[in-house]
């Protein structure tokens, strides 16, 4: 039974440290200080650089670091006709600095006007052919989940008038990620990753208390959510590798969720049409890997089990010995599992309280792990 392609033993979520340049400029054309072409032209300088960083740190699977987004979601998702950005979330957790993501509303039926990702993608792909290393490496999409627009909102931040119901939203919604991945392909694109907080925070007892009142019964919206990214991916060509990265929040260092997979284990793992998982595993809160027991034999995951959130090195007797505990779990041991961290290193602009010299080191370690357990060959 063959396994998915385009995802390497060592791998990665995709977000990397922020240039400091890059964040001041960005401030400066929000405060109409700057020309956003300048702002462009200074991210993709810093995109070619991170591009020849990554393959020389040995990493196959390559992204933009995510240079050009404030928000590993927000900046998406407001380029879908009808959704915009109107005031913060409200939280029982209050991040450092007092940060809140901004609310998205839905005013009007969403639409995919534009291609969203594709001129960043054909970006990325031109600085790998200049790198040397097209077709050696894997040119990574990530975009948010669906559910992104659904979960930390409620009924009245979807305008009724537009949607009557919430079924042709939904409708609406899988389509415009259909539409999308459609682009990407025709661009290219053979590896996309959705980034969801939504399961994971299902396994948080209190998010799930709060999930529910505003959404009713936390397994059957984990069922709906199943199907809304099984529609939205249901489209794409047999080539296409879809994966999915599930995170319990990753704000300057900061965590939002606590909880093992248990409560979402058998529609993450049975009902979900996706062909990799990455899981974030980097500590207690995420639980045993007594859920990877339901894992398919012909899917990956790539076990997130070392951590971005830290400055320090992890250890790398801990991180093998975990990734053998995880093996046990899953029908084809090793041969379906691969290592990451548990995060990006910039889920946010603000990025994780380390340096970039100590992102680095801890992404060459990751790959210095991933050949002591695999090989040096780190495909799939």
């Amino acid at each position: 039974m063959s396994l998915p392609t385009g995802v390497y033993r060592a791998d990665q979520v995709g977000s990397l440290l922020r240039p400091k340049d890059i964040l001041a400029l960005r401030e400066k054309v929000a405060n109409g200080q700057a020309d956003p072409k300048e702002l462009k032209e200074l991210e993709d300088k810093h995109i070619a650089d991170v591009v020849r960083k990554q393959i020389s740190s040995g990493l196959r699977a390559v992204t933009d670091g995510e240079f050009r987004r404030q928000w590993f979601h927000i900046d998406y998702l407001v380029n879908l006709a009808g959704v915009e950005k109107r005031g913060a979330l409200q939280s029982t957790n209050i991040s450092k600095g007092g940060t809140m993501p901004p609310r998205l509303v839905v005013v009007d039926k969403i639409s995919h006007p534009k291609p969203i990702q594709v001129d960043d993608f054909n970006y990325l792909e031109t600085q790998i052919a200049a790198a040397g290393a097209q077709g050696k490496v894997t040119t990574k999409v990530a975009i948010p989940s669906p559910t992104m627009i659904h979960f930390r909102n409620s009924r009245e931040t979807i305008d009724e008038k537009a949607y009557p119901t919430l079924e042709p939203f939904f409708d609406d919604l899988a389509r415009v990620y259909q539409e999308e991945l459609a682009d990407l392909y025709a661009a290219g694109t053979r590896f996309v990753q959705l980034d969801d907080t939504n399961l994971a925070y299902l396994c948080d007892p209190g998010m799930r208390a709060e999930a529910e009142k505003r959404h009713g019964d936390a397994n059957v919206l984990a069922k709906q959510y199943a199907a809304l990214i099984n529609k939205a991916i249901s489209k794409r060509p047999r080539d296409m590798t879809i994966a999915i990265h599930l995170c319990r929040g990753n704000h300057r260092s900061q965590w939002f969720a606590q909880g093992g997979y248990e409560p979402v284990a058998e529609v993450l793992f049975r009902d979900l049409d996706v062909d990799v998982y990455f899981l974030e595993y980097d500590d207690a809160r995420s639980g045993d890997f007594s859920p990877l027991r339901h894992l398919p034999e012909n899917k990956i995951v790539v076990l997130g089990v070392m951590s971005s959130k830290v400055a320090a090195l992890d250890d790398k007797a801990d991180i093998i010995k975990r990734l053998n505990e995880a093996a046990a779990y899953c029908p084809r041991g090793l041969k379906q599992l691969c290592l990451s961290h548990q995060c990006g290193f910039s889920s946010t602009a603000e990025g994780n309280e380390l340096s970039e010299d100590e992102q680095w080191a801890k992404i060459r370690l990751e790959v210095e792990i991933a050949k002591e357990v695999w090989g040096d060959d780190l495909s799939v």
